[in-house]
């Protein structure tokens, strides 16, 4: 009952997406793309790492924003984790995570304007309703044994560091880590808001044609991330968090007053604001919903079925590159490559690049977000499989593949395939600010008409849409008994 229950989820969401991609905007739109990727190409492979005098400030920068906020949010999601249970803390922390870090950004840049806080707050607030959720579902599986063996006297504030963390602290520690990495991306896109990160430049670089410079950024940026595990080690951790502040920057001065007036006047909508009461207000809240909201929502939700069909796809092919079940020593470290590449490359980054390359349409983002989550969940499958032993009369190639590997680690990939729905959705929508009709395109040019108004009200919309998603996705775990624990 439960492989058929699975088998029936998995096609239905194929026939979704194959129902979605033929009302989809698919199409590359540039005379010559093959000869734009080609110079692409060519620059990753010649980078100049020398036309830039500030390169070495934004890869210190995009470190400093990364290790202050998720310092920041892990902090404030330990505490928040604790209270987990209480739904209102629940609802908060989801409602916080279920908006992106870029549209936190931009939030803030109304009023703080291009200050380190904006770049701080913006990582560190959806962080710690991601770091909640993560921390309370650790924590939810410790053993409760040791408690039981603690005097009877012990407070709780002991028993609870004696006999709780040491159990789940390698998980901790371990999502703690990854956790860095993805602060690391998310810090180099605050670049394309204008935030002085590696974004900033990748984008001054692309949109002038400069590839050259476009790859130094990238390949520094993919060397940042191949190394944490070289330079972060556990004793350094306290110097960087007490450094890293310093690093910032100074940035434009804050003006408070411009604070008040954004939640005063601006996020107001304009008919209340005006004067004119409900007699303005449903008309201009109908005409929001119809032409932006409802076109926005429908454009999110057919590019996150195709993309999250595709990263499956991609998940499937992926994972036989780094299993020791396949391949030799050589062809796996290649495989460890492409994969670290593909899963270090945020989807904004590698959804801006294709979007130059082969034109505005939905499958730049639909191969972005293929790319990037696939390569996160194959790691994952390919190191499970490594802990697979198989008998030594067992088949090899295909057969291997199909009947000896597919059917032990398919629940497991179905579960990091849920979980990472939700986060699909958050990158579809923000991948609107690139120019294409999902959720971020008209909260964007809701911001660039400065209609802060109609722009937070979309934003809520997309919290919302997410929060839904997140919900039917934990149902669908649930129904379908798929209890891995996330770690992507």
């Amino acid at each position: 009952m439960s492989h058929s229950r699975t088998a029936r989820t998995s096609l239905m969401f194929v026939a979704v997406a194959l129902a979605c991609l033929a009302v989809s905007d698919i199409a590359i739109t540039t005379s010559n793309p093959w000869k734009d990727l080609l110079q692409f190409f060519l620059g990753v492979v010649t980078p100049d790492f020398f036309s830039s005098e500030g390169l070495a400030t934004a890869l210190l920068r995009t470190v400093a924003f990364a290790f202050v906020g998720v310092t920041i949010g892990a902090l404030s999601g330990f505490l928040l984790a604790l209270v987990y249970r209480i739904r209102i803390v629940r609802t908060f922390c989801a409602f916080i995570r279920a908006i992106h870090e870029l549209f936190w950004a931009l939030i803030f840049l109304q009023f703080f304007g291009f200050h380190p806080l904006t770049g701080v707050l913006a990582i560190a607030i959806p962080y710690a309703g991601i770091f909640a959720k993560v921390y309370s579902e650790i924590l939810d599986q410790v053993d409760p044994e040791p408690r039981n063996l603690l005097p009877v006297r012990t407070g709780v504030f002991s028993a609870f560091i004696y006999a709780r963390i040491p159990d789940c602290w390698e998980q901790i520690r371990t999502y703690t880590s990854y956790r860095l990495e993805c602060g690391l991306r998310s810090s180099a896109i605050l670049g394309f808001v204008g935030l002085p990160t590696l974004g900033f430049y990748l984008e001054s670089s692309f949109s002038q044609g400069f590839y050259s410079e476009a790859g130094a950024v990238l390949i520094l940026f993919y060397v940042l991330i191949a190394t944490i595990p070289l330079w972060v080690r556990p004793k350094l951790l306290p110097l960087y968090v007490i450094a890293s502040p310093f690093f910032l920057g100074d940035g434009m001065p804050i003006i408070w007053g411009n604070v008040k007036r954004f939640f005063t006047e601006d996020i107001v909508p304009a008919p209340l604001r005006t004067g004119y009461g409900s007699e303005e207000f449903w008309p201009w809240i109908t005409d929001l919903v119809v032409n932006q909201a409802l076109p926005g929502i429908w454009n999110t939700l057919v590019l996150t079925q195709i993309a999250l069909v595709a990263t499956g796809l991609v998940t499937l092919l992926a994972f036989p590159l780094i299993s020791r079940h396949f391949g030799n020593r050589v062809s796996r470290t290649g495989g460890h490559v492409l994969l670290v590449i593909a899963r270090s490359t945020p989807e904004y980054i590698l959804a801006y690049i294709l979007l130059q390359l082969w034109g505005p349409s939905m499958l730049p983002a639909v191969v972005a977000l293929a790319l990037h989550n696939g390569g996160i969940i194959g790691h994952l499958i390919g190191r499970q499989t490594n802990g697979i032993r198989l008998r030594p009369d067992a088949p090899k190639g295909v057969l291997r593949y199909g009947y000896e590997l597919i059917p032990r680690v398919y629940p497991s990939f179905l579960a990091f395939l849920f979980y990472r729905w939700e986060i699909i959705m958050r990158e579809t929508a923000i991948l609107g600010i690139l120019g294409i009709y999902t959720l971020g395109f008209y909260v964007d040019s809701a911001i660039q008409n400065i209609q802060f108004d109609k722009a937070i009200i979309l934003i809520l919309i997309t919290a919302m849409l997410n929060i839904g998603i997140d919900s039917l996705s934990r149902r669908i775990r649930s129904r379908l008994a798929l209890q891995t624990m996330p770690t992507c």
